[in-house]
């Protein structure tokens, strides 16, 4: 008689480990902002994307890293035996061919180049870059955490309080109107034929075939929800890292996480995000991970004109702005395309072209929400009037509860009826 022993299985640590887990694990190597903490894990990496880099990161989690009980065993048991370099090696294979990294390797010296003039004696480094799979899932564990912490499981869309011939039904009917979407209700639509034939045939009851016409018409109502229209400005001037704290880190980890949930929540939101620091640019969404602090000055008036420009393209019918900052206004551009700057106080030409363009948002219905990582009384000054101008919310937090200020605030809006 044939017999099957069966043992216990000792695969490769490299395929029995979490992929995800290890992405989480390096999260803040990953994301890095340009801020020097001498106690911060990976700080002696300098965000630098080079492969060593990225295999001295591996090694770093892998020692202090948040494991099972049987895989920090069998971790400790190759160190013990000196593999880890080998477990490091198919480690960054496997995250390449899962598409998690993607390594560009030197160009080889020996090799004929097509490109004109003559390769140097200098060593190139290989250099990895991450991918979008990566940063997505980043942004949904970002977002899973922040809405675990507010004890929401999951999120809808933006329902209100108002009805409308949708496409999710909420058990009612009314009459048909010009205009309404065509979701007949079948039953409400043949008893009106049928009771207008019975009051028009002298008695004679209900007759084959029934006709049914316009007044007869009805249909099912669903509960509006309304689209948003979202850009979302962070503050990347260089004080987001100065004061012994990284500030841009927690603002690019919740923009990341915005755009998961408008993404696979809200499909008919949009989100953009502007960046302003000297002047303003926008960035496309995958790439906010990627973005360090730049210059030092803070032109919130060239962040606020670009947003607007940029909402004034959406038909939506709600627009709005986030506005996430730790400095008052210290820059302007001026229309000769030259930047003005002064970091001494509220420049009084600063703030009154800032104010006006707030005022411009106000007039296009834009609604402002501030979210302030500084109490620089310059700062509340500005943001209050900020606030009374266009009715928006000023949000006094830190770069620990930003992100749970700002998904309540994204949540919870109340909708305003659109005719």
């Amino acid at each position: 008689m044939k017999r099957i022993r069966y043992t216990k299985y000792n695969g490769e640590l490299a395929d029995d480990m979490d992929l995800e887990d290890l992405m989480q694990q390096l999260s803040e190597y990953l994301l890095d902002s340009g801020f020097q903490d001498p106690y911060a894990r990976f700080q002696e990496l300098n965000g630098e994307h080079t492969l060593e880099n990225l295999r001295e990161a591996l090694r770093e989690a892998l020692e202090l890293g948040d494991f099972d009980p049987d895989i920090r065993e069998r971790l400790d048991q190759m160190a013990a035996e000196g593999e880890i370099d080998q477990l490091i090696d198919k480690l960054v294979r496997r995250m390449e061919q899962q598409d998690y990294v993607r390594i560009d390797q030197p160009a080889d010296p020996t090799q004929p180049s097509n490109s004109p003039g003559q390769v140097g004696e200098g060593e190139g480094q290989a250099r990895f870059e991450v991918t979008d799979k990566s940063l997505d899932f980043l942004g949904y564990k970002t977002l899973q955490d922040l809405l675990g912490s507010l004890g929401r499981s999951s999120a809808g869309r933006h329902d209100t309080l108002h009805q409308a011939t949708g496409v999710e039904t909420n058990g009612s009917v009314r009459p048909y109107e010009f205009g309404d979407t065509l979701n007949l209700d079948a039953n409400a639509t043949l008893a009106a034929a049928m009771t207008a034939q019975a009051a028009n045939s002298d008695g004679d009851g209900v007759t084959w075939p029934i006709e049914i016409d316009y007044p007869h018409l009805h249909v099912q109502q669903s509960d509006y929800q309304s689209s948003c229209a979202t850009v979302v400005m962070l503050d990347c001037s260089h004080s987001m890292i100065l004061y012994g704290e990284d500030r841009f880190t927690p603002a690019k980890r919740v923009a990341m996480a915005l755009s998961h949930l408008i993404r696979t929540q809200y499909p008919g939101d949009t989100l953009n995000v502007v960046l302003f620091h000297d002047s303003a640019e926008e960035v496309p969404v995958s790439q906010i991970a990627r973005v360090k602090v730049g210059p030092h000055y803070t032109n919130t008036r060239e962040g606020l004109r670009l947003a607007r420009s940029i909402l004034n393209r959406q038909r939506k019918e709600m627009r709005q702005i986030v506005m996430i900052t730790d400095g008052k206004p210290s820059a302007l551009t001026l229309p000769d395309g030259r930047i003005y700057k002064n970091a001494f106080g509220l420049d009084p030409l600063v703030l009154s072209e800032t104010l006006e363009e707030v005022a411009r948002c106000r007039r296009a219905g834009i609604l402002i929400n501030t979210f302030m990582l500084a109490t620089d009384p310059g700062l509340v000054q500005f943001v209050q009037r900020v606030s009374a101008m266009c009715r928006g919310k000023a949000y006094f937090t830190t770069p620990q509860t930003l992100g749970n200020y700002l998904m309540m605030d994204f949540l919870n809006r109340k909708m305003k009826t659109v005719h």
